[in-house]
């Protein structure tokens, strides 16, 4: 029919364990993957620059509450129970600050540059489209585009005009953090797409990158200020012990959520159909 005909070619794009822009780095990872992952903002890479400068000031406030707890820690403790003790239970209370600076920092210091920054226009051949991805609350666009084939991060609202045959696209995307600000079609709309259903294990795996680092972080202060205050006579075996099984209960916690992240890639590999 016609002078041209539209094949519905286009391959239903599988929520992918490692659906990012940049891949996040693992086992085997370069070092330039990790630079790449980190400049892209991380964890918040794909997200809107609004939406993570509130993030950014949250962590802000969350990073000072921690910083007078420990002060606080320091002074309330150091008289019954020594420097050391209360010197232990102070630091436990840094590991929040820590991880907030790692996952929000990057990510922040590029929503404050996209803000400025305009926004680049990328054109190129739809590939496939998925209303989910790793990244919680996002979908996943695949373009080919003259420099090669791209991935990015989308709003799943933004992914309902997108038809099941391959047709052109325009992305208005920012510079730093990779933000799809809009998706323009270019051509006839001729196949609608059928979203593959989403594999429970999916959906527990996008939630298993925020909820690892709170568990981690309650954890270690649980097990150290718990022993911290408890009535132990010898000082230095006190402190000994508060700062011992606050990093066994944190390292149990990351062992914990690699087994469990492991055993879920497992199962959305095995959820996936084969073609």
């Amino acid at each position: 029919m016609g002078k041209k005909q539209v094949r519905a070619q286009m391959r239903k794009v599988k929520p992918k364990v490692a659906a990012a822009p940049a891949a996040a780095p693992g086992q085997g990872a370069s070092r330039k993957q990790r630079e790449r992952y980190i400049q892209s903002g991380g964890m918040l890479q794909g997200y809107a620059p609004d939406f993570v400068i509130r993030l950014g000031y949250i962590a802000g406030a969350v990073a000072v509450a921690c910083l007078v707890i420990g002060v606080l820690l320091l002074l309330l403790l150091h008289g019954p129970y020594g420097w050391g003790v209360a010197s232990v239970a102070a630091i436990a209370w840094l590991l929040p600050i820590a991880l907030l600076a790692s996952f929000i920092a990057p990510g922040f210091r590029l929503a404050l540059k996209d803000q400025k920054a305009e926004a680049r226009l990328v054109q190129g051949q739809l590939v496939g489209a998925s209303t989910v991805s790793t990244a919680m609350g996002l979908g996943l666009l695949m373009v080919q585009t003259r420099g090669g084939s791209e991935q990015y991060l989308v709003p799943p609202a933004r992914l309902k005009q997108i038809p099941g045959n391959q047709v052109n696209v325009v992305l208005t995307v920012t510079p730093n953090l990779r933000h799809v600000r809009s998706v323009g079609i270019m051509g006839q709309r001729m196949v609608g797409r059928v979203e593959p259903p989403v594999p429970e294990a999916m959906k527990q795996l996008q939630r298993l990158p925020v909820l690892t680092p709170i568990a981690l972080a309650l954890a270690v202060i649980i097990g150290d200020d718990a022993v911290a205050v408890s009535p132990i006579p010898n000082e230095p075996l006190h402190a000994g012990l508060a700062f011992v099984v606050g990093a066994a209960l944190g390292g149990a916690v990351y062992g914990a959520s690699y087994l469990l992240q492991r055993r879920m890639m497992g199962e959305v590999q095995a959820a996936i159909p084969r073609t």
